[in-house]
């Protein structure tokens, strides 16, 4: 894969806080000790002090806020643990659903090792709202926003919704082929057709925080290729 140059994912720049647009498939930490890119060694080559204020899953692109310095990632820390960050995301879910602001909150529990469930007895407190944005035959475009912030969150209560997010196999969202939109569509004898998109389709669209005190700012991440290609294709094939 090919590892972008940190200064262009930049979306936002002050002498405390950067901004970026998360590219798909690099981790937000290190996971485990090894040599594997992510955005924290990305940051840290960038500003020696850099700090990841909050986590995107790996397949995740988006808006992710890096502090500069100790005293910013404190300010926005505090932000997120008060959850006064507001958070927008985008996702392609399967089947038309219109979602007009519903509220989910079942409470999720992290059971270890990348894996969560709902359970109301010892999960923890989740909420998201969810709103449709744009209709297909087979799929929605929608916005989500989660008030917490608990691992998988908006994918699995989605799920809860029989919703699942394209792509997003262990939540039984399925990849979304060209051959399942396009009529007429043919792959040639011997060839193994890719999915559109090699992921889930989750993006984190818009961040609004405060930088300092007294000033808040909304940063707005452009889609990525891959999630752009497929609502062209559903908007060409699938309206």
């Amino acid at each position: 894969m090919k590892i972008p140059k940190f200064q262009d994912l930049i979306l936002f720049e002050n002498p405390d806080i950067i901004v970026v647009n998360k590219p798909p498939f690099i981790s937000s930490l290190d996971e485990r000790e090894g040599g594997e890119i992510n955005m924290l060694r990305l940051a840290k080559a960038y500003s020696a002090d850099a700090q990841i204020c909050h986590r995107l899953d790996k397949e995740t692109s988006g808006a992710l806020i890096i502090a500069k310095n100790p005293e910013a990632y404190r300010l926005v820390s505090m932000q997120f643990e008060r959850r006064k960050v507001k958070k927008i995301y985008h996702a392609i879910i399967e089947g038309t659903h219109t979602f007009d602001d519903l509220t989910i909150d079942l409470p999720i529990l992290n059971a270890g090792k990348g894996n969560v469930t709902i359970s109301r007895q010892e999960g923890k407190k989740a909420e998201t709202h969810f709103q449709s944005l744009k209709y297909f035959k087979h799929y929605t475009l929608v916005e989500c926003r989660p008030v917490t912030g608990r691992m998988h969150q908006i994918r699995i209560h989605l799920a809860t919704q029989r919703a699942s997010i394209a792509g997003d196999e262990m939540y039984k969202g399925e990849p979304v082929f060209l051959s399942k939109i396009k009529r007429g569509y043919r792959i040639g004898k011997d060839q193994e057709e890719l999915p559109i998109m090699k992921r889930f389709a989750l993006h984190a669209y818009e961040v609004t925080f405060k930088i300092d005190e007294s000033n808040e700012v909304t940063i707005h991440a452009p889609y990525p290729k891959d999630f752009d290609t497929l609502l062209k294709l559903l908007e060409k094939f699938d309206s």
